[in-house]
């Protein structure tokens, strides 16, 4: 079923198999959709791997997105919740 807040369904599914969250997806999605792939390309960054966080920075980002029950988790937890919330 065609979601109407995607303006680029296809990119939207390739970047949810690469590993992004339904958030980052959407967002990068639509941002080409609206000003094209090579003006999207240049502006963004490269943010570091959730691998890569210490458990607090983890549980903090967490806590920033609203995520609950994230204070048991262990961190391959917290990563695969920040990735998939």
């Amino acid at each position: 079923m065609p979601n109407p807040s995607l303006k680029n369904e296809k990119l939207y599914e390739e970047l949810r198999d690469q590993g992004d969250s339904k958030e980052k997806a959407a967002r990068i999605s639509n941002a080409v959709a609206a000003r094209g792939s090579t003006s999207v390309g240049r502006k963004g960054g490269k943010a570091g791997s959730y691998d890569d966080w210490t458990v607090a920075h983890l549980r903090q980002r967490a806590k920033e997105l609203g995520l609950h029950g994230y204070s048991h988790k262990r961190k391959s937890e917290l990563v695969e919740e920040l990735r998939n919330h």
